[in-house]
């Protein structure tokens, strides 16, 4: 039995699909992505990742797309090549968007844009070892797009800056990530990945809405975090507040959350995981059905 996808409107069965080099997805890197991953083979929040990709093509003047199409696609998709997976395995689906050709169109109406969707089993190996020994991470000096380039809601794929800040990183720390501050040397975000802290007096803390990409894990993690009793703050926060935290932790679709032990080799409680982050990786299996951990440690290697 083949993998399915989908392209342009068709479940296919071939290899992954391909994209044309004078796509405007590849010729000027103009890519609006979603990015989830399923849990027991049910996608996680998809509702809310689709809603985001509808204000994301807004942005870039992509409207009209069927959601209800892409969301009956990608549950398709999801369940067959789940199937597929050994039991207890998940997958990650990436969707992507793209204006279409550049080239002379074919149509009376301009070109069409182009959708993909496809899966892989989720590399458990890149993050599994993390939720024990935790992140490093590495203030770069490469800042995060101000939004007079792109609004900081758009989800894109023109991401060179998260590359070159993590060579940054990688290159003054072996293994480690770059965290990445805005133009006024704010926090903003680290490479592919919500920044939140932990502060006795405060709770969690968070970047204010407005100045980075909404997150749909760290809408989760506030969700757990009014069950778990713990406030939840969003303001400005300076390198400093986070070398000073009690916890930090990383937050984003495939690993849901890690512990953070050291920002620019200043420990980070002590340098190892802590027990808030403890308790809410543990809320968040629970919330669905499967241990997180033990999954991404039973699949690391397959």
């Amino acid at each position: 039995m083949n993998e399915l996808s989908y392209w342009n409107g068709e479940l296919v069965t071939d290899d992954k699909p391909s994209i044309s080099v004078f796509d405007v997805g590849v010729v000027q890197g103009v890519t609006v992505p979603e990015q989830m991953r399923t849990f027991g083979g049910k996608l996680f929040r998809l509702d809310e990742h689709l809603q985001r990709l509808r204000r994301s093509l807004h942005i870039v003047g992509i409207d009209g797309l069927d959601m209800e199409v892409l969301k009956d696609a990608a549950e398709t998709i999801a369940s067959h090549n789940h199937s597929l997976l050994q039991s207890g395995d998940d997958l990650g689906l990436s969707l992507i968007v793209t204006p279409g050709s550049c080239v002379a169109a074919t149509h009376a109406d301009g070109p069409r844009p182009t959708v993909g969707m496809y899966t892989t089993p989720l590399p458990f190996h890149r993050w599994a070892e993390k939720y024990s020994t935790g992140e490093t991470l590495i203030v770069s000096s490469v800042r995060q797009v101000p939004a007079n380039c792109w609004p900081a809601e758009l989800k894109c794929r023109s991401r060179i800056h998260y590359f070159l800040a993590d060579r940054e990183a990688q290159r003054r720390k072996q293994g480690a990530r770059a965290l990445l501050l805005d133009q006024d040397g704010l926090v903003a975000e680290a490479s592919t990945a919500s920044v939140i802290l932990y502060r006795a007096r405060e709770g969690l803390i968070v970047p204010p809405v407005e100045k980075v990409l909404p997150s749909v894990s760290v809408g989760v993690l506030q969700a757990l975090a009014g069950r778990l009793r713990i406030d939840f703050v969003r303001r400005d926060i300076s390198v400093e507040d986070v070398y000073s935290a009690d916890e930090v932790f990383l937050s984003s679709t495939s690993p849901c959350m890690q512990p953070v032990v050291s920002v620019d080799d200043s420990l980070i409680g002590g340098g190892v995981p802590g027990e808030l982050f403890h308790q809410i990786i543990d809320a968040w299996s629970s919330l669905v059905g499967l241990n997180i951990v033990a999954q991404a440690t039973a699949f690391a290697a397959r």
